[in-house]
């Protein structure tokens, strides 16, 4: 039987991972959504986005080494005519990480069986409110990702890196019928660049929730937060950056 590798969006998906989808299981542990992503190279992208998730005093230094790099490097590695299942969600945070293992793959050069497992209808952002049963199916339902698909959609990654919002637009919407998450991970993309006001979507709408909610509780407003705007779901280390630095500089502080 051809090697079957499971290319996951995260730890919680891989602890909860059905014991019956059988394979090696490899994490894309990263948040590419957050912070510096530029380098020619992987060196050079690692080097960067050690050095900015290890401003986060929550992450000790060398852990991106210690923890990120082998999972990718695994997928580096995964050998001519394996089957590889790409677990991702619809939300913008595993949508770039997805991009980013596309363009891994398409740059691999070798030949590959590819599938997308997407989370059920009303599950689009979180695998991880799926039984065991619902995550077979998922399974089970994949979509092949054909080869000239693997490197139109890895191209996307490649124009995340630039900003080339245009480029990343004519992607989406060439692969509509197919994809059709793609168009609103990226619109939700484009949308955090600053307005008159000078602050992107998820800065204003962190606003519009401590007015609503007529707090600065943090773990107050990122429930709400999370739950509102879905569709980026970031961490709650990237919300509490935006939160602080809102704090910081708006006269709520």
């Amino acid at each position: 039987m051809n090697n079957r590798y499971h290319i996951l969006n995260g730890d919680t998906l891989k602890s909860q991972c059905p014991k019956s989808i059988l394979g090696e299981l490899i994490v894309a542990r990263e948040c590419l959504v957050d912070g510096n992503i530029q380098g020619d190279n992987l060196s050079d992208l690692f080097g960067n986005r050690s050095e900015y998730l290890e401003r986060y005093p929550q992450v000790p230094e060398g852990t991106y080494f210690k923890s990120t790099v082998p999972e990718i490097t695994k997928i580096t590695n995964i050998p001519q005519e394996s089957i590889v299942y790409c677990w991702f969600e619809d939300d913008l945070f595993c949508q770039v990480n997805f991009w980013f293992v596309l363009h891994l793959l398409a740059k691999n050069q070798q030949i590959y069986k590819i599938y997308l497992v997407r989370p059920n209808q009303g599950n689009e952002y979180s695998f991880g409110d799926m039984s065991q049963e619902e995550l077979i199916t998922a399974f089970n339902s994949a979509s092949i990702i054909e080869t000239f698909e693997c490197k139109r959609l890895g191209n996307l990654w490649a124009h995340y890196q630039q900003k080339n919002f245009d480029e990343m637009l004519k992607i989406a919407e060439s692969h509509l019928d197919k994809f059709p998450f793609l168009l609103p991970a990226i619109n939700a993309e484009i949308d955090r660049l600053p307005d008159d006001s000078g602050y992107g979507r998820p800065e204003r709408q962190l606003l519009l929730t401590m007015k609503n909610l007529e707090t600065q509780d943090f773990a107050t407003v990122y429930r709400v937060f999370h739950q509102n705007e879905a569709i980026y779901r970031f961490g709650d280390l990237q919300v509490k950056r935006m939160f602080d630095e809102l704090i910081k500089s708006s006269s709520l502080g």
